[in-house]
């Protein structure tokens, strides 16, 4: 079976290459822990191995036998566009990386959809040429569930999607959106992605979310990778603990590995301490 990179190169060496094909994956975190960095690494070392095979050895190094990236990469958000998440990432990653990989990246700014029904002015959100467009004329808005389902059915099988942020969507529970719609969701995608093949990775902060609603969605996800902050003495280090994570699992515990330190760098995020299993 094929692996995928995640595009984390110490995590990818020790897990054999990368996640098996056809896998949902949660990134749960606290704020600037890593999970979003590491979806920013991810989708432009998947990018950069076709981009330029140069600048990619030099901050990945050399694939795992077994892993074939991903044919394209696809990375949605609810509230931002492909200009600020660019910039965003940039001040994670080289901007020569930045610049490279990113021509490759199809960013989805789902921000009309998202923010169709809210008071936020629409020169906020939407940009010039549909500014233009009198979309209160407008009769077939896609509702935000409709336009996510439509975007992954169409770009995640056999892909690399990121979906930023399940946050949003659990900021959005009303009388349109519940929370049995969020995890129902969830559920799907992992049904379909097992049908698709590919790789899909969920962020969500773990500060929007009760202890049950996490444990919902690790059920609902073929594996969770949790970000967190740990003090020691004077210094906070990022860790990032893997859970739940069917495939891949063993691999870590035939190596007693359960926890790594992470830094981040030019290269995106990184594996930079493994720790065993007490």
């Amino acid at each position: 079976m094929d692996h995928i990179p995640l595009g984390v190169s110490q995590l990818d060496a020790i897990i054999g290459g990368g996640v098996p094909s056809g896998n949902v994956v949660l990134l749960a975190g606290e704020s600037g822990a890593g999970a979003r960095e590491f979806c920013y690494t991810s989708v432009m070392m998947n990018a950069l191995v076709n981009a330029d095979e140069e600048l990619f050895d030099l901050h990945y190094g050399q694939l795992g036998s077994s892993a074939t990236p991903p044919p394209e990469i696809h990375y949605i958000s609810f509230t931002a566009g492909e200009s600020y998440l660019r910039r965003e990432i940039s001040y994670t990653m080289d901007e020569e990386v930045v610049e490279t990989a990113g021509d490759h990246v199809h960013f989805h700014d789902l921000s009309a959809e998202y923010f169709q029904l809210s008071p936020i002015p629409r020169e906020w959100y939407l940009g010039e040429a549909t500014r233009l467009q009198d979309l209160g004329e407008r009769h077939n808005r896609e509702s935000l569930m409709n336009a996510l389902g439509d975007t992954l059915s169409e770009h995640a099988p056999g892909n690399l999607v990121v979906i930023d942020s399940l946050t949003d969507l659990v900021a959005s529970i009303s009388e349109e959106m519940s929370w049995a719609d969020i995890s129902m969701l969830v559920k799907g995608l992992g049904k379909a992605v097992h049908e698709w093949g590919g790789l899909v990775l969920v962020h969500v902060s773990t500060e929007a979310l009760s202890e049950t609603e996490l444990g919902v969605l690790k059920g609902a996800t073929d594996g969770t990778l949790l970000f967190d902050w740990e003090s020691g003495g004077s210094k906070r280090a990022r860790t990032m603990v893997v859970q739940e994570f069917r495939g891949v699992l063993s691999q870590l515990e035939s190596e007693n590995i359960i926890q790594f330190e992470t830094e981040i760098n030019e290269s995106g995020l990184d594996v930079s301490d493994v720790r065993k299993i007490r």
